[in-house]
């Protein structure tokens, strides 16, 4: 080796070493947090705000009744890095808790859900290396499903008054709850630029889904659809909402999840129906009625219901949207 070449590799070695020994969170460090606040990185995960609301709603209650405080960064850290077998039983003695107060199963059974996904991002961030092993509440399935009959559904339907502004929006509302099935969510989060009077359909954001979906809807609820927005006027915006309020206060707001319960509610109490009524009693209606029009075929039902376990079935199937347009279109004999 020359005079020469030696000092230019000895430099070239210091300078492989040098880069060997970085310290790799100098250019990183703004971005890795040693300590995550593990609640927010969770509930951030989640797409529906529905979701993430009862998810923090859910920990907020383990952590009020275990600790006696509201949960923070720290409390929450503490509890991930307990043993595994401590934190499990911290979990058996919140479960046991919440069956002395007389909670329902499912109640009991979604709250320990929402601790089991907090342990488990938790692990997934390298806080924790555990997971909870609590069981659940055995719980009775099903145990009243039925809603009300079609008959019953029909009535209250045909009840709306169509010639004032807000009996256009409740009707072309129950329209969507019965003969599309959808849930109160669904309905919520649709703007105008997700209807599509043209092609007869609507692009929604199922329960537990990324991306929306495109649903055929029946004629009937079609008119009733641009019926309601003609008369409603204003700013038609594509990012508007599809369903808004019509009170003195709130005018032009979108229609929440709550303000569509309230409606169902006042709807069918005031046509004298006995059953308390729900969004989501109306969808069980729905699915109801068409298991009977189709004597009893699960799989046209479920098609209309859009249960995600069964969608992944079924993704291959080139009928889906005929079908489910038929079972639309069945739902809505008897409506002009």
């Amino acid at each position: 080796m020359s005079k020469d070449t030696e000092p230019v590799e000895l430099v070239v070695v210091q300078k492989l070493e040098n880069a060997l020994s970085a310290n790799i969170e100098a250019y990183f460090a703004g971005v890795i947090d040693s300590e995550p606040d593990v609640l927010e990185e969770l509930l951030k995960s989640k797409n529906s705000e529905g979701t993430r609301r009862a998810y923090r709603k859910d920990i907020t209650d383990f952590f009020t009744r275990m600790t006696g405080l509201r949960p923070n960064r720290d409390s929450i850290l503490e509890f991930l890095h307990l043993d595994g077998h401590k934190a499990t039983l911290v979990v058996t003695k919140y479960r046991a808790i919440l069956a002395s107060a007389g909670l329902a199963p499912n109640t009991i059974n979604r709250r320990l859900a929402a601790i089991k996904s907090l342990v488990a991002y938790g692990r997934k961030l390298g806080v924790c290396n555990y997971a909870v092993d609590v069981d659940s509440i055995p719980v009775q399935a099903y145990r009243d499903t039925s809603g009300v009959s079609e008959q019953e559904f029909l009535s209250v339907i045909k009840e709306c008054d169509r010639s004032t502004l807000v009996g256009k929006r409740d009707y072309a509302l129950l329209l969507l709850l019965w003969g599309n099935a959808l849930r109160r969510n669904e309905v919520s989060t649709l703007d105008l630029r997700h209807f599509d009077g043209t092609k007869g359909t609507l692009s929604i954001l199922s329960k537990g889904k990324q991306v929306r979906e495109t649903v055929n809807l029946p004629k009937v609820t079609v008119i009733a659809i641009t019926d309601w927005l003609i008369a409603r006027g204003g700013d038609m915006s594509s990012s508007r909402p599809l369903f808004t309020s019509v009170d003195f206060y709130a005018e032009g707001h979108r229609l929440t999840g709550d303000g569509i319960y309230k409606i169902v509610k006042r709807l069918f109490k005031r046509a004298g129906v006995e059953k308390h009524m729900s969004p989501h009693r109306c969808r069980h209606s729905a699915i109801t009625a068409v298991l009977e029009k189709t004597d009893g075929n699960v799989r046209k039902a479920q098609k209309l219901s859009r249960h995600a376990k069964l969608n992944t079935l079924q993704i291959y199937d080139d009928n889906r949207n005929r079908d489910q347009l038929e079972m639309s279109e069945l739902l809505m004999d008897g409506l002009d």
